[in-house]
């Protein structure tokens, strides 16, 4: 649900980065991976900018992103009864259809299942090229156990061959799957390959700002307040937890828990994540279709 190109590498949760991760373009993309397909697509830009704004962002930064998003091939402009508007383009919607299975299809690796190894060698002269796989790799949440050597549980295979494909490596790279057979303790080692730390302060950050709203949302519903302003609550509730989230499954490749730090966070950060989305998508989705222009 996320083009490569807005996927960041850094995972520090620390405040700069979520001002990054926050602004306009990442919501708008959010937006269009959650809503826009249920509403036939296109959405008009005074439509949008009104759905924005109970997100805090003007008008004139919609527009600026929108603009950015046609320019990176993710929208097409379109007018609909004299109306300017968007709707996600051909590989926009290739993109956000492999999200989808990432994000609200996440899955957790067991260790009898196995792993699968990407190991290229890529010369000198096309280092732009071998960056640029490390960089996928790692935005695709493979962890590193030597140089030219990136591992990931199996069920990330098909994934691994899909970017090599797209980056056009097949030629510089080999795919096996493999088991762990020594010498070290599979837990001391998938320490090393991952950035654990980095990945468990991702989860917490999630945690401390989307846990409490869904202790919020469950007494809300307890005491049965509908309406319109409960529509709009959840829609910016639930925008704001689907940007936030959608790129842990990108980083975080779902490792075996029994290899994970006992007080890991990502388990229950998944399920505050799939329980705010339940809770929240219906309504928040009834809000979108009462704010769309007939």
């Amino acid at each position: 649900m996320i083009p490569n190109s807005e996927r960041e590498e850094t995972v520090s949760g620390s405040s700069d980065t979520d001002r990054v991760l926050r602004g306009p373009r990442s919501l708008i993309v959010s937006f269009f991976g959650t809503y826009a397909r249920d509403v036939g697509g296109w959405v008009g830009v005074a439509d949008l900018i009104t759905l924005m704004a109970d997100l805090d962002v003007d008008g004139p930064s919609v527009r600026s992103a929108v603009s950015r998003l046609k320019r990176r091939g993710l929208l097409v402009s379109e007018r609909l009864g004299g109306a300017a508007g968007y709707r996600l383009s051909e590989e926009g919607r290739r993109i956000l259809a492999e999200g989808d299975r990432r994000i609200f299809g996440h899955r957790v690796a067991r260790v009898e299942d196995g792993w699968v190894l990407v190991v290229f060698s890529v010369p000198e002269s096309e280092r732009s090229r071998r960056h640029a796989l490390r960089s996928r790799l790692t935005r695709s949440g493979f962890g590193t156990t030597a140089a030219g050597v990136w591992v990931a549980p199996a069920h990330a295979t098909d994934q691994a061959r899909a970017t090599l494909r797209e980056l056009d490596m097949e030629g510089y790279a080999e795919l096996f799957h493999a088991d762990h057979l020594g010498f070290r303790d599979l837990s001391e080692a998938v320490a090393r390959w991952w950035d654990l730390p980095a990945l468990q302060a991702m989860h917490e950050g999630f945690l401390t700002e989307h846990e409490p709203v869904l202790t919020a949302w469950r007494r809300r519903s307890l005491r049965g307040e509908e309406g319109p302003r409960r529509r709009r609550a959840a829609f910016a509730d639930h925008l704001r937890a689907v940007d936030s989230w959608r790129r842990s499954p990108f980083l975080d490749p779902g490792l075996p828990p029994e290899l994970l730090p006992d007080d890991w966070a990502g388990g229950r950060a998944a399920r505050v994540f799939s329980d705010l989305h339940t809770l929240l998508r219906t309504p928040a989705l009834a809000h979108v279709r009462s704010t769309l222009t007939p």
